[in-house]
């Protein structure tokens, strides 16, 4: 289960929360849940916590490997990203780059294109690390990827399908 440190507090009335501190899990609850109701409440929501985290952190990794693939073999190992994640909440845009945090995040809509496309797009979100708009000092970075013109095609083509849809 790993390290599990409880704070209790007179002050908490009724609920019970838990989150990460690194590898320790911090544990919420009121100073008048007796030991049973502590065991309980942290066995479930250790538990909780090791299921969302399964849910992540597998297709988180994966995308942070290929961004550094990307960025060794298209941009010379510049671009660094601290963060480089799916969110499902990205219904605008295929992708996103907040350089101030070094965070990439990409619209789960693009789970199941072909890997070219999504490499094009974690790429495009790569160059922004380097230059942070659409210059042509930034078009020179994403141009070096062979399939840029063929996956720009294809997510145009699937904006396109998406707006015509009934």
């Amino acid at each position: 289960m790993g390290e599990v440190e409880i704070r209790r507090s007179a002050r908490r009335k009724r609920t019970v929360r838990a989150y990460r501190e690194g590898d320790k899990t911090i544990v919420l609850m009121p100073a008048h849940l007796s030991k049973a109701e502590e065991e309980r409440h942290v066995r479930s929501l250790v538990e909780r916590l090791d299921r969302r985290e399964q849910r992540v952190r597998p297709s988180d990794d994966d995308l942070r490997a290929r961004a550094t693939q990307l960025s060794t073999r298209w941009l010379d190992g510049r671009a660094v990203p601290l963060s480089v994640r799916w969110v499902s909440n990205q219904n605008s845009r295929w992708g996103s780059c907040t350089s101030a945090d070094r965070s990439i995040r990409l619209s789960d809509r693009l789970k199941g294109m072909p890997e070219w496309v999504v490499d094009y797009v974690l790429l495009h979100e790569l160059a922004h690390l380097i230059e942070p708009n659409h210059s042509k000092q930034f078009w020179a970075l994403v141009d070096a990827y062979p399939e840029t013109a063929r996956a720009k095609a294809f997510l145009e083509g699937v904006s396109w399908q998406q707006r015509s849809a009934p």
